[in-house]
């Protein structure tokens, strides 16, 4: 923790206005679930006067309220509804929530028909006035999450299923309620975040380490309480300890290593993404600080967070009133320097085991020999179907590379001659296009293969022109002028610089033609993504650093495509499927394990590729030795056995949470036979991406050392006795840098 707890004076105003208020909504006597003592123990009061320590007396009463209304939910909902396992009659409470959140404040609500809804109506009443439409729509959003999503808790619990650990961070950001605290921060401080930037990556990830951090240490306090009380499966020192096979404690020092971790990613982001950020947006001043001043309470927040669960009842049975207590200095005073970039002046951040980690992740040496990848035994429960055009895009895909330029050094672009048509037929991009859309026509197969050709183009593209010079600033302004050339109207794009943008023109007017504005807007936004990460890349290794776990996991998805990817078999549903489908936590938690499964099989193959040929810090087996600082083998075991999991779990989801969400959102048959289909492209897909990365020829060890031999000597041809002539008269060999 290296932030100082800090103490609101307005503490004990808040605690009387809060037993008031709490009594006032029917949340005590009567209720069934607290009584006046559970209030006094719980003290939600000290919680929000240690996380907001600056907020006015007004502020911090109301959003004390808040804190009451919410843990009160989690307890209403334990007992009316996960105790007895009645998840219909808790979709039914849930579905009437929303209702008391409108975004006109004059429209009617409901009349409450229980504590929480009177709470809720109440809140957001008294809160939203002072708050822009952005940000009302944006806590809305997060609260209805925090709601629905405990229903996959109660699922899980009658499933007796324990989640695998990239299941169980994702879901816990919504059902553990950290993103929806993030924004009563921007109210408490009297700093909304902007809307231009909301949505960004750097203010992402900032509210999505607040809120694993947050979550991770709540796990650690509350093992005892769920795992022994309350029957719960949704706790991160279970889910590791399953997961990793390991004793309580063993997993419990794991969880708080990945603490650790997201806070320090929490900071880096803070220190290296802002700055740029605000000069890319043109933000004023004004709003710089606003963001400035939300960072900040996000910082205090975690350090009083971690002081009231050291205090509370809740959590540590007394813990109170231990005399070694620890008991925070004044408001405003630290022993140490506080605030961004300072944690470092605490020597024990320095000599513990977090320096040790942080210092592992930027001090990985590039290049070293691991020798050939090892590929364990892959869990695939899915066939492969081979589309009979296969052999014809093989000749048409080196054809239309040809004539995009894809294949040749760009003009004035140093080291940019990273294919010729030997690479190319050696990845082997129709061999994954057939398997990845078996029912294809021989048009729609030369297009897909067309479209991963570029994106493959692209992502090797990038590292050597960009990467090898650093040239961060270069990068951004070729990724900034790729958006000329996928126009959401009929206007023509601009004259192609490179074989990049010329072939991304001829792609997008062969697909967005003839989608919608909807279509076009979606597929645009997807590509973007993709492109955005390649950056992402870039900046991670100019700065020799491997990402942290959960950062990884989830940018991995866009490095890879696979959101880009998805989103093609998406669009072809057209307007049959409500978005809201594609949204639901259901869909997206298939979505997501289908790519994680994808992009870390990937990583097994291209292991030797990436770490001792190219030097690489994005390769997710590496990111685990350096997070658990262990060997290759024992990394390669956990990656697989995360492969396994996540497989596992879409197969789950396919099998048990889509027929409810079906029911949920009462789809016709047609739709269910969409979705269904879906599913089944989703299957091709991942069973096309582990038999083309056996059938391609782009990281096996020898076809990596003849690609270096060429890339040193250009003119090289045959080799033995007698061939020194046919390799001087080699005809029209291209100096070519290959990655």
């Amino acid at each position: 923790m290296p932030y100082p707890a800090r103490l609101n004076p307005h503490l004990h105003q808040a605690r009387a206005h809060a037993k008031e208020w709490a009594r006032s909504m029917g949340m005590l006597e009567g209720s069934g679930v607290w009584d006046e003592h559970d209030l006094d123990a719980h003290d939600y009061a000290l919680l929000c006067s240690y996380t907001h320590p600056d907020s006015s007396a007004e502020a911090l009463s109301l959003v004390t309220d808040w804190y009451v209304w919410v843990f009160f939910f989690d307890d209403h909902f334990l007992e009316l509804f996960k105790r007895t396992q009645d998840r219909e009659g808790g979709k039914r409470y849930l579905d009437r929530l929303p209702a008391f959140m409108p975004m006109d404040t004059s429209a009617a609500t409901p009349e409450p028909e229980n504590p929480v809804e009177a709470g809720l109506a109440d809140l957001w009443a008294r809160t939203v006035p002072d708050m822009s439409m952005a940000w009302r729509e944006r806590f809305a959003e997060s609260t209805e999450n925090l709601l629905n999503e405990s229903l996959w808790e109660l699922s899980n619990i009658n499933a007796h299923r324990t989640p695998n650990p990239v299941e169980y961070i994702e879901m816990r950001r919504k059902v553990g309620g950290a993103p929806w605290s993030a924004g009563l921060v921007e109210y408490a401080a009297g700093a909304e975040v902007p809307a231009a930037v909301a949505g960004s990556r750097p203010l992402r990830v900032l509210r999505d380490a607040f809120a694993d951090a947050v979550h991770l240490r709540n796990d650690l306090f509350s093992y005892q309480r769920e795992i022994e009380e309350e029957g719960e499966l949704s706790n991160g020192v279970l889910v590791l300890e399953t997961f990793l096979d390991c004793t309580t404690q063993q997993a419990a020092d794991t969880v708080n290593e990945l603490l650790t971790s997201r806070l320090q990613q929490f900071e880096d982001t803070a220190l290296t993404e802002l700055g740029p950020l605000f000069a890319e947006q043109g933000l004023d001043p004004h709003s710089c600080a606003d963001v400035l001043s939300y960072v900040k309470g996000l910082q205090d927040w975690q350090a009083g967070g971690h002081e009231w669960h050291m205090r509370s009842s809740r959590y540590m049975n007394g813990a109170a009133d231990r005399p070694d207590s620890p008991v925070p200095g004044p408001a405003g005073f630290s022993l140490t320097p506080v605030g961004l970039g300072t944690s470092a002046a605490d020597i024990r951040q320095l000599t513990g085991r977090a320096g040790a980690g942080r210092l592992r992740a930027f001090s990985h040496v590039p290049c070293q020999p691991v020798g050939p990848s090892l590929l364990p035994d892959f869990f695939m429960p899915f066939p492969t179907r081979i589309s009979p055009h296969l052999k014809g895009a093989r000749r048409n895909i080196a054809e239309w590379a040809h004539r995009m330029g894809l294949l040749e050094p760009q003009p004035g672009i140093p080291g940019s001659g990273v294919w010729d048509e030997e690479k190319l037929l050696d990845i082997d991009l129709p061999l994954c296009a057939a398997g990845l859309h078996p029912d294809a026509s021989p048009e729609e197969l030369d297009l897909g293969s067309a479209w991963l050709a570029w994106g493959t183009y692209g992502d090797d593209y990038y590292p050597v022109v960009f990467g090898r010079t650093r040239d961060l600033v270069g990068a951004k302004a070729a990724t900034d002028r790729l958006a000329a050339f996928m126009p959401l109207d009929s206007s023509p794009p601009p004259a192609p610089a490179n074989a990049l943008e010329r072939s991304l023109a001829d792609l997008w007017v062969r697909t967005a033609g003839p989608m919608d504005a909807v279509g076009r807007r979606t597929l645009r936004t997807s590509l973007e993504d993709m492109t955005a990460s390649w950056l992402w890349e870039l900046a991670n290794q100019a700065q020799n650093r491997i990402p942290d776990p959960v950062d990884y996991i989830e940018m991995r998805r866009k490095t890879f495509g696979s959101d880009f990817t998805m989103s093609l078999s998406r669009l072809s549903h057209g307007r049959r499927i409500p978005p809201e489908i594609y949204q639901s936590g259901p869909m997206r938690s298939l979505e997501n394990a289908a790519a994680d499964y994808a992009a870390l099989l990937n990583d097994c193959f291209s292991y030797q590729k990436e770490i001792e040929f190219e030097g690489e810090v994005h390769n997710g087996i590496l990111v685990v030795q350096n997070f658990f600082a262990c060997d290759y083998p024992t990394a390669l075991g956990i990656i697989h056995d995360l492969m396994t999991s996540r497989m596992r779990q879409f197969q789950h989801v396919a099998e048990h949470e889509l027929p409810l969400l079906y029911d949920d959102f009462q789809l016709d048959a047609e739709a269910r036979k969409v979705l269904d289909g879906y599913v089944e492209e989703l299957r091709n897909w991942l069973a096309a991406i582990l038999n083309w990365h056996r059938g391609c020829r782009r990281y096996r060890q020898e076809d990596l050392l003849r690609h270096r031999a060429k890339e040193q000597d250009p003119f090289a041809g045959p080799t033995g006795l007698g061939t020194s002539a046919a390799r001087l008269l080699s005809p029209g060999r291209r100096r070519t840098t290959y990655v």
